[in-house]
């Protein structure tokens, strides 16, 4: 079995890719607009999407935003430098809503970004991750 992908519904597509693509560097692997349905489809990630987890962004036409829940957590994505990838992310117009440090209650750097739907991003340095 594996991972395939996590799907984020959002209200404004070319804001999402900007976002994923533009700030936080991954490249867009695949996109189809569905008529009958009325919803596009964009698939964004680091790698092929015959190997790697990649996010699926959906599009419901007509429909600019959505209530997040209280359910939905964050998507992790691992960092090598988190504090230089928090610098660039704000250069390049991105929201850092908690910048790096240690997490509560442990000693894992972690920071928090937002994409333009409100949904959380955890960055989380790699090396010497302890928790």
């Amino acid at each position: 079995m594996q991972l395939l992908h996590t799907m984020l519904r959002v209200g404004n597509l070319e804001e999402s890719l900007k976002f994923y693509t533009e700030v936080l560097g991954m490249k867009l692997l695949r996109q189809k607009e569905y008529p009958d349905g009325k919803f596009t489809l964009a698939f964004v990630g680091y790698g092929d999407m015959s190997d790697t987890t990649v996010l699926e962004l959906t599009y419901n036409w007509g429909v600019a935003e959505y209530s997040l829940g209280d359910a939905y957590g964050h998507i992790a994505i691992g960092i090598d430098d988190i504090y230089a990838t928090c610098n660039e992310i704000k250069a390049r117009g991105g929201k850092v809503s908690r910048e790096p440090g240690p997490m509560k209650h442990g000693s894992t750097v972690i920071a928090f970004v937002e994409d333009p739907d409100g949904y959380k991003v955890e960055l989380i340095q790699l090396e010497n991750r302890l928790d």
